[in-house]
């Protein structure tokens, strides 16, 4: 039997309702869906999870609305980050924060689920969404870095928990750094910009190296050593018209759920007007 982990950021759930997202939710409903960029109080939060899940109801994957599995964080700065995470199997435990990060601007960016796949697999499933930066703001670049130090120990914790209690751990989520120059359409004119500085790579480095973290880079193993395909577009110029992405968006998995990848799907909109957000979904589907 096989699950659908999707990860994708919003940019603003309000802004994706009114573009059309509940259509998309509807036609996919897939299994674990993590999301970035929520950016909206509680209670309007609420009743847009409400209608994702009637639209799992529609699609058969819940036979009430209220048996889909729902988390959520907020940003304790208005307006800012938010993350969330919607699930047809059951949440047996829930996890709210990255390690002892505690200040604002640290809120609504690491939810952590723990749920077991159809097969027995016992998973744990990470919600991330790390500080953009900015390098002509120093401390939003110190912001960046604290967190990226945090997801180290946190990464640590979860692969030690696959290698000897076998709970395997997926983080989806939008990474805001770009890996190699496949990675990104214009790397040499990047080079000195926020997500895709030598100083923030080296932590995908670091993430995807098997003797330090040992976590799978699910798509690009899929898909090999190919320019892009991106997940984010800006929203100035033609960028998304002419395809100048970045691949931001990421399923890191721990090596014996990333064995389980047999396919992903980056599902771009057929038109600039037709997007519901500036990131596309990023799919993948695990045989467990």
């Amino acid at each position: 039997m096989s699950i659908m982990v999707t990860t994708s950021n919003l940019n603003g759930i309000r802004a994706a309702k009114r573009k059309g997202v509940l259509d998309w939710a509807e036609a996919n409903a897939p299994d674990i869906w993590c999301m970035q960029e929520v950016r909206a109080p509680q209670e309007e939060i609420d009743p847009i999870f409400g209608a994702m899940a009637e639209c799992y109801q529609k699609a058969g994957k819940v036979s009430q609305a209220e048996a889909l599995g729902r988390m959520d964080e907020v940003c304790r700065i208005k307006g800012r980050a938010g993350v969330g995470l919607l699930s047809d199997l059951k949440i047996e435990e829930e996890r709210y924060g990255l390690m002892d990060l505690d200040e604002d601007v640290d809120s609504g960016r690491w939810i952590e689920a723990d749920v077991t796949a159809p097969s027995g697999m016992q998973l744990t499933i990470a919600s991330v969404y790390v500080h953009a930066g900015n390098t002509d703001d120093p401390n939003k670049m110190a912001q960046k870095f604290r967190f990226l130090e945090s997801m180290l120990e946190r990464m640590a914790q979860l692969r030690d928990e696959a290698e000897n209690a076998g709970r395997q751990a997926l983080l989806c989520g939008d990474m805001n750094i770009a890996h190699t120059p496949l990675d990104i359409k214009n790397a040499k004119s990047n080079e000195n910009h926020a997500g895709f500085l030598p100083q923030e790579r080296v932590y995908v480095d670091k993430w995807l190296d098997s003797q330090q973290y040992g976590f799978v880079d699910v798509m690009r193993r899929l898909a090999g050593d190919v320019q892009g395909p991106y997940t984010w577009w800006s929203q100035r110029g033609r960028a998304f018209d002419n395809n100048v992405g970045w691949r931001i968006d990421y399923q890191l998995a721990t090596a014996g759920l990333a064995r389980k990848a047999v396919s992903f799907d980056i599902d771009r909109a057929p038109s600039y007007d037709t997007r519901w957000s500036d990131h596309a979904p990023l799919s993948v589907i695990y045989d467990i």
